[in-house]
């Protein structure tokens, strides 16, 4: 492509009949913010509702606060010791049992995913097709499908009710392995591991000291998918953990909300608002990467 400079020569612009116009550039726009809109109501709306008390919820402005900004952090102080006593002070040992469930099989799935692509990008070996079929043919699997099976396999294991039980079945992800093998194939040279091997480096070596860093946004965009999937994960929970002591913070809310007794929302949204928040700062911190991990596969060279 030419790149043809401005007049003043401080600037690179393209060639005229590739501009967008003005029109384009005015939708543009505007669809952007929509979908901005549209990502972040959400999360405004459940900031509002975490401080209102369930009369408020129902009878004032639904997308503004119902008490004075003087008011507020009695408000909020209020709706959070609410929390606290409808889920009789387990909240953040749910909060931290997720972080522990997600933490832990979204590390173990990106390695596993980036060795597992890996190897079969890079080597050839007897049964490498049926291999990669089977696990390619796994992802037509749903996921619910599997839940009674693997419940029974870790009953008969002695495994249930543990956080094994959770952490196992969600570090084995087949869409990893895809994109661990995708970002494989484009991002490692096939050259730079022949000069290694040359060298006299061993396989091992080759993978931890070369490799995963050239796959390190490629880990970070797998990393995000496993935890995230692992953190929204409800039906596995439920299936396989009986004490509450081990509940990830989506089972824990859902047995408050099943209460005979529960009729506080704003408690509610209280809950789900700080259980969603070790996800949202996860992905604000890890979003430059996340970001390059996604252009990743998509060029070559």
């Amino acid at each position: 492509m030419r790149i043809f400079h401005s007049r003043s020569g401080s600037t690179q612009e393209l060639p005229r009949s590739m501009r967008p116009s003005h029109l384009a550039k005015i939708i543009t726009v505007a669809v952007l913010i929509i979908t901005l809109i549209y990502f972040l109501f959400p999360i405004y709306w459940a900031v509002i509702a975490s401080t209102k008390s369930p009369s408020q919820l129902i009878g004032s402005n639904g997308i503004w606060f119902a008490s004075s900004l003087k008011d507020l952090p009695g408000a909020i102080a209020t709706n959070y010791s609410k929390l606290l006593g409808w889920t009789h002070a387990r909240f953040w040992q749910w909060v931290a049992n997720s972080l522990i469930y997600s933490g832990v099989s979204a590390v173990i799935g990106t390695i596993v995913s980036v060795m597992a692509g890996y190897g079969t990008a890079k080597f050839n070996f007897r049964g490498k097709g049926i291999a990669m079929a089977v696990v390619m043919a796994s992802l037509l699997m749903p996921a619910a499908l599997m839940t009674i099976p693997q419940y029974s396999i870790f009953q008969a294991l002695h495994l249930d009710n543990t956080m094994l039980s959770i952490i196992i079945p969600c570090s084995v992800s087949p869409f990893g392995f895809f994109l661990g093998r995708v970002y494989a194939q484009s991002s490692v040279p096939t050259e730079l591991l022949e000069a290694a091997r040359i060298d006299g480096a061993g396989e091992a070596r080759i993978f931890f000291t070369i490799v995963l860093r050239l796959l390190a946004p490629a880990m970070v965009t797998i990393f995000l998918f496993l935890f995230v999937a692992t953190w929204n994960n409800f039906l596995l929970p439920l299936m396989m953990l009986s004490g509450e002591g081990l509940y990830p913070v989506t089972l824990g809310l859902y047995g408050m909300v099943s209460l005979p007794t529960f009729n506080d929302r704003g408690a509610l949204m209280m809950g789900a608002l700080l259980g969603v928040l070790p996800v949202i700062i996860l992905f604000l911190c890890l979003q430059r990467f996340w970001q390059a991990g996604l252009a990743a596969g998509s060029v070559k060279g």
